[in-house]
């Protein structure tokens, strides 16, 4: 139990990145930025992205959408690369889309939107990387 609500098990981050259609907030066609770079590791193990980002451009090859309720196919996993004043808005949208998880990346902290992720049945993760985690395997 971290951050006031279970997250963070190595059994869920195992869970999480066994699933393969992430959506990626805060995506865009930056190479300095890190949601550029952790989304191209997550493609070269097997996950399918989907860039969301207000420009909806496209990244690594993947159509981008403006938002979550914009993309067109279910969502295993909403990966959130945006500050934690934002993030409860996208984890709320991850809820609405019916996605199975959110990972709130490094630094983006919001235990009330994890504990509404969690109540609503999504496995959460926060305050991790999903690139560092590969990289402990």
């Amino acid at each position: 139990m971290l951050w006031g609500a279970p997250i963070n098990s190595q059994a869920d981050i195992d869970a999480l990145l066994a699933l393969k259609t992430w959506a990626v907030v805060g995506l865009g066609n930056n190479p300095e930025r890190a949601a550029f770079g952790v989304s191209k590791l997550l493609q070269d193990r097997g996950h399918r992205i989907i860039p969301v980002y207000p420009r909806a451009e496209t990244v690594h090859g993947e159509i981008g959408y403006r938002s979550l309720s914009d993309i067109p196919t279910p969502v295993d996993v909403v990966d959130c690369f945006v500050n934690s004043t934002l993030v409860g808005k996208v984890v709320d949208e991850a809820i609405a889309i019916g996605a199975k998880a959110v990972w709130l990346q490094l630094d983006v902290i919001d235990n009330e939107a994890v504990e509404r992720a969690v109540n609503a049945g999504l496995i959460a993760i926060m305050d991790r990387c999903p690139a560092i985690e590969y990289r402990k395997k």
